[in-house]
């Protein structure tokens, strides 16, 4: 049988042969490298895939200050990461408009990391300048409820993601309020004398806003000329209706004799000039308020407790 009837056959090569054939063996271990980094690689990105994108939501709007000149509102974002290490907040960027109208915006930097498996509350401050919106958009007036809507973007870095964004909104309403009308309406005597005369303010309250004040507190101040004869703090619960009156009846006492003519004219029945200042505080669908009241130049008149009262109502 021939040799070339081997099944098995095995060649005796030259130096140069056996060369190539080391160089074979060496390029197989080269590829085997090779093979075993891309190996390592799929495993990683294996493990890649297990990272996921961070979720998040506007969890609440609060409004912890609000006053005739602005409202401070806090944006509660809760933000999740299921990786299992830290992420990175780059930015947060916010807008808030009402009716497409802008009302403020902002960007904050560096806004801090949310733990690996952990979740944040992110909390963002907003201020609204009411003087702002309503010199910007003329058709916004006091007293007014206007929506708007939050819209929020977080720009996040995760690892072999790399930085996303997530666009989150929130719609809700604010007042722009309006300080509340007070007028009074006339002085009621009870006891004159020049030491001591007591008597009764009656002062009605106009609340000028689209939504209701429930009255806390009145402080306030009177002067008849240039005369101060009554100040008081009350505590006192009282519902003003939005676009409704209230009437408030405040005893109080003071000496004639220490004041000047405006105080006389007043007790001769004369009309006399008057100014009232000071502050309710109220609550409010949209948080507690304390709002200033003042009338100067007014002009009230005197009824005894025997003179007729239909126009108290």
């Amino acid at each position: 049988m021939s040799s070339s009837e081997n099944p098995t056959v095995t060649e005796r090569g030259s130096k140069d042969d056996k060369h190539e054939d080391g160089d074979k063996k060496e390029g197989g271990g080269f590829l085997e490298k090779v093979k075993d980094f891309i190996h390592d690689i799929g495993e990683k990105i294996e493990e890649a895939v297990g990272f996921g994108k961070p979720t998040a939501d506007v969890s609440g709007i609060h409004i912890p200050h609000i006053s005739l000149h602005r409202a401070d509102l806090v944006v509660d974002v809760l933000i999740k990461n299921p990786n299992p290490v830290p992420i990175p907040l780059v930015d947060i960027d916010y807008l808030i408009d009402s009716d497409g109208r802008k009302l403020v915006s902002g960007l904050i930097p560096d806004a801090g990391t949310i733990h690996a498996h952990g979740e944040e509350t992110v909390k963002i401050p907003v201020s609204l300048v009411f003087d702002d919106i309503k010199s910007t958009y003329k058709d916004i007036q006091p007293g007014s409820i206007i929506p708007y809507l939050v819209r929020v973007v977080l720009l996040v870095d995760v690892p072999i993601i790399g930085r996303i964004k997530i666009p989150l909104q929130k719609a809700g309403e604010i007042p722009v309020p309006y300080k509340p009308d007070v007028d009074v309406e006339k002085i009621k005597f009870h006891h004159f004398s020049f030491e001591e005369t007591t008597a009764t303010l009656h002062i009605k309250l106009e609340n000028k806003n689209d939504f209701d004040l429930g009255l806390n507190m009145l402080e306030y101040e009177m002067w008849l000329g240039d005369d101060s004869i009554a100040s008081a703090e009350l505590t006192q619960s009282a519902k003003i209706e939005k676009q409704g009156i209230t009437r408030m009846q405040i005893p109080f006492s003071f000496r004639p004799k220490d004041f000047g003519s405006a105080v006389w004219d007043m007790i001769r029945g004369r009309g006399t000039g008057y100014t009232i200042k000071g502050k309710i505080d109220v609550d409010t669908p949209f948080g507690n308020m304390k709002l200033p009241i003042s009338k100067e130049g007014g002009t009230t008149r005197i009824k005894k407790d025997e003179d007729d009262d239909d126009d108290d109502n």
